[in-house]
């Protein structure tokens, strides 16, 4: 394996178009992060035709995916969750060849976690929370209550994510794990929809009541990066106004959710506009305190 392994990076390694290549081994760890295979070849190039290319081998019984991914597919991935496996390939991976130290700089920049990709990522977190959360709020209530479980296990696990993110930490596929030492509180929610001795209804009912509070005390800090830019300009913002802002294309799909959610908590502030018809109005929104958060 470690000839085969050698073999493909050195290879690589001669293309002045290789920044670095890493490789993750299965015997590493006890959850699946290598997607069942028994190592991983993880080659990061400037540029190629397609920004993310993927081969899979076998060597004496041993599977090896191998991925090709331009830099900028691959930030991508690491900065909105794209591909979460990515970041953990980064962490834990063995360095096989480094062009200019690029892998020793990433590695540097993943494990102290810089506040502007902090924040971008707690408000991607917070707006598939939101959307899981209210859309099984609106399923308990129409009596869907498989439907609703699922949708607030979902909300649970983005919940869990947003908890790791906000210590400083890039959240696992193993995140449970990393919450019960960050993050009790949150934890114990999981515990309790999961172990609870009440029916499945009331397990739900509860749940939507605990995890209202939990979200509203961690809303603020988690839709920092909304709030920032709409505090840039000391003027009311229409929707369409908000969702053209370049900076959050990484959650224009979540974008109502977290909006509707801030006017509900009076994080951010509504008025209605006359339009040209006058039973129309326009919903226009500012946040309410003028400050950085």
């Amino acid at each position: 394996m470690e000839n085969f392994q050698r073999m493909i990076y050195q290879e690589h390694a001669s293309n002045p178009n290789t920044l670095g290549i890493l490789i993750v081994e299965k015997t590493q760890f006890d959850h699946p992060i290598t997607d069942s295979f028994d190592s991983i070849l993880l080659i990061i190039v400037e540029k190629q035709e397609v920004d993310w290319f993927v081969k899979h081998y076998e060597v004496n019984d041993q599977t090896v995916a191998m991925h090709i991914v331009t830099k900028s597919i691959l930030m991508d991935w690491i900065d909105t969750s794209g591909y979460r496996r990515a970041a953990e390939w980064v962490i834990y991976g063995r360095k096989a060849y480094d062009r200019n130290e690029f892998i020793k700089g990433l590695k540097d920049e993943l494990q102290s976690f810089p506040e502007d990709k902090r924040t971008l990522r707690k408000i991607i977190d917070f707006g598939k929370l939101l959307k899981n959360f209210s859309e099984g709020k609106a399923l308990y209530e129409a009596k869907e209550v498989m439907d609703s479980y699922s949708k607030i296990l979902n909300a649970l696990h983005y919940l869990a994510r947003l908890s790791v993110v906000d210590q400083g930490y890039y959240p696992e596929v193993t995140v449970w794990n990393q919450v019960k030492s960050i993050d009790l509180e949150v934890y114990k929610l999981y515990e309790k929809l999961m172990d609870s001795t009440e029916n499945l209804e009331k397990r739900i009912e509860l749940m939507l009541i605990a995890m209202d509070f939990v979200m509203l005390n961690k809303a603020e800090s988690a839709s920092a990066h909304l709030l920032n830019l709409l505090s840039k300009e000391d003027d009311y913002w229409s929707y369409a106004s908000i969702k053209a802002l370049p900076e959050i294309e990484h959650y224009t799909l979540d974008l109502h959710a977290i909006v509707s959610y801030l006017e509900e908590k009076d994080i951010i502030d509504m008025k209605l506009v006359p339009t040209k018809n006058p039973d129309v109005f326009q919903r226009m929104y500012k946040v309410k305190e003028i400050e950085e958060v």
